[in-house]
């Protein structure tokens, strides 16, 4: 089976195609997604059209060269909840926290004429690391936002209205000005901790702590020889200087992890699973010091009945590219998921 499969983020669009006899993506684009980055959208409903244009449009390339010749099917792994007829609910990292539901499996197979799945994102990333009698596990994607899911008894643990694995939007700053969240709530999970969130951190920091910021490594990599400005500060660069373990960095790091430790507390208090899985570009970028400041904080935070050597063995990170969505959804199309794990699109094809 040759499937065409893309993957919606706030940041990114990624298409290629996925061959199930070679186990294998072939063609992999990638390009900016014509999103506005969360609470930037004015038109909401503009911005959805937009989104899929340019879906449409990245599916028909792919369609045309030679990877997607004899393609039978169209899988897209979108951020945001997804109902089981592939109706997007909400996207608040791609048009920010209004929109109203898009029907957008219905939309994608009107306009290509081919079957078309649609799942959330970390819904069809948990494919990836999924095998048939395997443990279960927790996929958390740490990168614009943050999402996740629960795999277990070999099912991915969502509902047909799509709620399930938005600890993203769990609440953990009540304060009247803690940061915004791109769904337009404050002190959410995705504010504090998730790659934008980390970033807006550290430029606070950097603007409230200025001596600390220009003697610090992340300022080294920001300034280009010019005096060190808090708007300079990139992801790319934070991510670094934390991995090296610029301590300036690593504070703003645990800040932040700080609230995704209570969130990891709670799922492994209330499921007792112990495999907990990060991928996101910004997880991914920060490397094991991610896993390390986290499982410290996880430590602190408690896990009960666990041992600090216990707490930091269940922490792993995910393969180091940025193909989770994509051979998940490859994977999921080709059958790997159990039929009562998945989810019907416009075209009764099955997909979760």
């Amino acid at each position: 089976m040759r499937c065409i499969v893309a993957d919606v983020g706030g940041t990114t669009l990624r298409t290629a195609c996925w061959d199930s006899g070679l186990q294998a993506l072939t063609g992999v684009r990638r390009v900016p997604v014509r999103g506005t980055g969360g609470l930037d959208a004015e038109q909401p409903a503009e911005v959805q059209r937009a989104v899929v244009d340019q879906l449409t449009e990245e599916i028909e390339l792919v369609r045309g060269g030679p990877e997607g010749l004899g393609a039978t099917a169209v899988g897209v792994a979108f951020a945001g909840p997804v109902t089981a007829d592939g109706t997007v609910t909400g996207a608040p990292t791609v048009w920010g926290g209004d929109g109203g539901p898009l029907p957008l499996a219905e939309l994608l197979a009107g306009r290509t004429g081919l079957p078309v799945s649609v799942v959330n994102d970390t819904t069809a990333a948990a494919w990836r690391y999924a095998s048939p009698g395997g443990p279960p596990f927790c996929l958390f994607t740490i990168s614009s936002g943050i999402s996740n899911k629960i795999y277990v008894g070999g099912t991915v643990l969502v509902d047909d209205a799509g709620h399930g694995g938005e600890l993203g939007h769990l609440l953990c700053d009540p304060a009247p000005d803690a940061p915004r969240c791109d769904c337009g709530g404050r002190g959410h999970l995705g504010a504090l901790a998730s790659g934008r969130g980390l970033l807006a951190a550290a430029r606070r920091a950097a603007r409230a702590r200025p001596a600390a910021y220009a003697a610090s490594r992340l300022a080294e990599l920001c300034a280009a020889g010019s005096p060190p400005v808090p708007e300079d500060i990139t992801n790319r660069a934070l991510a670094r200087a934390a991995r090296e373990g610029d301590p300036f960095a690593v504070e703003v790091l645990r800040s932040g992890l700080a609230h995704l430790a209570t969130a990891v507390s709670s799922v492994f208090l209330g499921t007792g699973i112990r495999r907990y899985v990060f991928v996101g570009g910004f997880a991914l970028a920060v490397g094991e010091r991610f896993l390390d400041v986290l499982a410290e904080e996880l430590c602190r935070v408690g896990c009960f009945g666990l041992t600090a050597p216990d707490v930091r063995d269940m922490l792993h990170l995910g393969a180091p590219d940025d193909d989770h969505c994509l051979i998940g959804m490859g994977r999921l199309l080709a059958g790997a998921a159990p039929s009562n794990t998945t989810r019907v699109t416009a075209d009764s094809i099955l997909t979760k």
